[in-house]
């Protein structure tokens, strides 16, 4: 490697927690290995990068977001324009940041970053999230960027099967070990078969509702439920106040996801491509509720785990009291099911896939070195 400066890495991404949450990881798998490097996060301003990344300690700049119209319309002919202002931008960022290597993570800031990196002969590195592989992603992935993939059914160039990049405090969770301690956290009975539901960050209409119809007969089987409904989507009853039940408690948030899956005897949630990869890595037990929009991917995401045996899938239109009576309330008092689920689930996860990202990261950033190197002495 050059030893006259350190390795600068620039990090592009944002926009939603699920491309952010693994920049972070590998930043921080980065820093791990080679403390001396330059990382240099880049997002656009109206993400929820612009909060969380300075947040975590690492330098953020932006640029202008650039959405790609699906369909014939007046932004399309106004793309162009905007997409060589936003490469104009990025140009300059990997530039003053003397970047070795460009690392993407998917969204909108990533197709012009990626442009920009092709123009300066810079390699690039793609992470894609989803089984399904975003439009950005599969623009970095044709300009010939080396590309590793969360899950293995991914198809997107010549990939690399490494995992998703996750914080250490999920990746390294013993569930056995921080049991009684997380459910003391979350207020929760120590002995109670218990369902924890959660919709991601901004919550899930449908399954709060789904849930709201059936905390009555989960209390009668005996099961204790936290309910994480997603901030200002609490759960009302018919006179408009938060919805109380016996054994049934609700709040919008939780802060570390590691302190509910070491609850949970089961998890209810949707199956976005971190939540997926996270329950595998811990070996929770779930039940997914792929989001009924959007292009099909989250029912993609759990195909593998539930194909295992850690997990079970039911269409979102499908999802319902009765349907949470006839198989949720069975799976919870099954012991000996969740232990095999759990088990099931433990061996599809992959626990290192920080390190992995931050190893292909700099394999690539060290063969471009020695490239730039033998063509400085042959001139």
């Amino acid at each position: 490697m050059n030893t006259e400066s350190p390795l600068s890495v620039v990090l592009a991404g944002g926009g939603t927690a699920g491309h952010i949450s693994p920049l972070l990881a590998i930043a921080g798998a980065l820093r791990q290995s080679r403390p001396e490097v330059k990382l240099l996060a880049v997002g656009t301003p109206g993400g929820m990068e612009a909060r969380l990344v300075p947040a975590a300690g690492l330098d953020l700049v932006t640029i202008s977001r650039v959405p790609l119209p699906r369909k014939p319309s007046a932004d399309l002919l106004r793309l162009p324009g905007r997409l060589a202002g936003a490469v104009k931008q990025a140009t300059a960022i990997l530039d003053d940041a003397g970047a070795d290597v460009l690392v993407g993570v998917g969204g909108y800031v990533c197709t012009p970053m990626y442009l920009a990196a092709r123009r300066r002969k810079i390699p690039i590195v793609v992470h894609e999230a989803n089984t399904r592989p975003g439009l950005a992603n599969r623009v970095g992935a044709f300009l010939g960027a080396h590309v590793a993939v969360a899950f293995a059914a991914t198809k997107l160039g010549s990939a690399r099967h490494v995992g998703m990049p996750m914080r250490p405090e999920i990746s390294g969770l013993d569930r056995a070990a921080a049991r009684a301690g997380a459910r003391q956290v979350l207020g929760l009975d120590q002995d109670k078969p218990t369902l924890v539901v959660t919709g991601g960050s901004s919550g899930a209409q449908s399954i709060n509702r789904s849930l709201a119809a059936a905390v009555g007969a989960l209390a009668d089987s005996g099961v204790q439920t936290l309910h994480i409904t997603g901030r200002g989507k609490s759960v009302h009853d018919a006179d408009g106040k938060p919805l109380t039940a016996p054994g049934y408690r609700q709040v919008e948030y939780v802060d570390g996801m590691e302190t509910v899956y070491a609850a949970a005897d089961l998890l209810l949630a949707r199956a976005g491509a971190a939540t997926v990869c996270e329950v595998a890595a811990v070996g929770v037990p779930a039940v997914f509720v792929p989001l009924p929009i959007g292009n099909g991917e989250q029912a993609l995401n759990a195909a593998g785990l539930v194909a295992a045996g850690g997990a079970l899938l039911v269409d979102d239109k499908e999802f319902s009291a009765d349907w949470i009576r006839e198989h949720i309330i069975p799976a919870l008092l099954d012991k000996e099911r969740l232990a095999g689920m759990a088990a099931s689930s433990r061996q599809l996860g992959i626990r290192d896939a920080d390190r992995r990202m931050a190893d292909l990261i700099l394999e690539v950033a060290s063969s471009a070195q020695q490239s730039r190197s033998q063509h400085v002495r042959k001139q």
